[in-house]
């Protein structure tokens, strides 16, 4: 039976029946004809004599014309499980709200962001070794590596990124040699145009720029992977099964990772050089003045030197990409949040890292 509501008043008090059924729809029913009876009410009596049924919606507005009024008195309110709803919503309403954390000064501020950057700082430390340890058990038994996963990864790092990284390599080949060749002009200097290019592209921009391919395509696809088996609760089974997550999914990553990045790097660099040579061309120099200044600006060791920055790119990349995958949350936007942090993390250590290979090179003077 819907319920029914019965006002009477008498000056500044108000007696107010109900009856029937007060659920959900019974209260946003009745709830705008309760509040117009209880204008100017300070002396309230509920009589809930007659009612059958009570929710928490119901209780919430009986509650709240208890609270409008100065003094209220309960009539008919038997004991059982209509009091036991009332009682446990009075309970909830009357729970203290969460109270907010402290504003922390500025330099509170910058200590807890200090001390969490350190503390992910040892996490990815943490997670390198993990993987030594793991890289080093498959060496002892190199049957545990799982070939066929690290070919599929080489394809889909390596062969499907071919494509745009000539085609980068080439736009940065042109630039890089139209953009030189204006001040070099004013000396009569764009013969030297290959060498800056040259030297440029190998030692430097070949191998930082197939770094940030390879974090913007692979560094996501991999937290984004290994997040979406996290949610799934892959992870967990695999550890109840005895079966190590980072032998059994980062390694084939890492090596991939490794592996094609000197190859990403070097067709950057043999793009940038084809674009560098058709600005010379169109600036009127032959192929083969542009060939004899690149054998005299740049050496193997230039070549080199940026192979193996970007195979340690090409490491970086892949831990931090995994590392942010396994590392994932629960929630609906843990992969998203999980790629997200995989590209930055991997862009910014890429560029660390070159920081100290610059050191390091001009040290050693190279």
């Amino acid at each position: 039976m819907p319920a029914t509501l019965a006002a009477t008043v008498d000056g500044p008090a108000a007696r107010l029946a109900f009856a029937g059924s007060l659920d959900a729809a019974a209260t946003a029913r009745l709830w705008p004809e309760a509040m117009r009876w209880m204008r100017g009410v300070h002396v309230l009596t509920l009589d809930l004599a007659g009612l059958t049924a009570l929710d928490t919606a119901g209780a919430v507005l009986l509650l709240r014309l208890e609270h409008m009024a100065r003094e209220t008195a309960w009539h008919g309110l038997p004991a059982g499980p209509l009091r036991a709803v009332l009682d446990r919503t009075r309970q909830a309403l009357a729970a203290p709200s969460p109270a907010e954390a402290p504003r922390l000064p500025p330099l509170a501020l910058l200590g807890q962001a200090t001390l969490r950057r350190g503390q992910d700082l040892l996490g990815q430390v943490a997670f390198l070794g993990e993987a030594v340890v793991a890289g080093m058990g498959t060496l002892r038994r190199p049957w545990r590596l799982r070939l066929g996963e690290v070919l599929r990864h080489l394809d889909e790092a390596g062969l499907r990124a071919f494509g745009l990284t000539l085609l980068l390599g080439v736009l940065i080949g042109v630039i890089l040699a139209f953009q030189s060749s204006i001040p070099m002009r004013r000396f009569g200097a764009e013969i030297f145009i290959p060498n800056l290019v040259g030297i440029s592209l190998l030692r430097e921009l070949g191998p930082l720029m197939a770094a940030v391919i390879l974090a913007g395509r692979t560094g996501s696809a991999f937290a984004a992977e290994l997040g979406t088996m996290v949610v799934n609760e892959e992870i967990d089974a695999l550890r109840i099964m005895g079966i190590d997550p980072v032998a059994w999914l980062v390694l084939p990553r890492l090596l991939a990772a490794i592996l094609v990045m000197p190859v990403l790097a070097l067709l950057m660099d043999l793009a940038g050089l084809v674009g560098m040579a058709g600005v010379m061309a169109s600036l009127g120099f032959p192929p083969v003045s542009v060939v004899n200044q690149l054998r005299r600006a740049i050496g193997l060791h230039d070549l080199l030197g940026g192979l193996f920055k970007a195979a340690v790119f090409g490491l970086s990349i892949g831990l931090v990409g995994c590392r942010a995958g396994l590392s994932a949350g629960r929630g609906p936007r843990a992969v998203g949040d999980a790629a997200t942090m995989a590209v930055v993390g991997g862009i910014v250590s890429i560029v660390m890292l070159d920081g100290v290979f610059s050191i390091l090179f001009f040290r050693l003077g190279w």
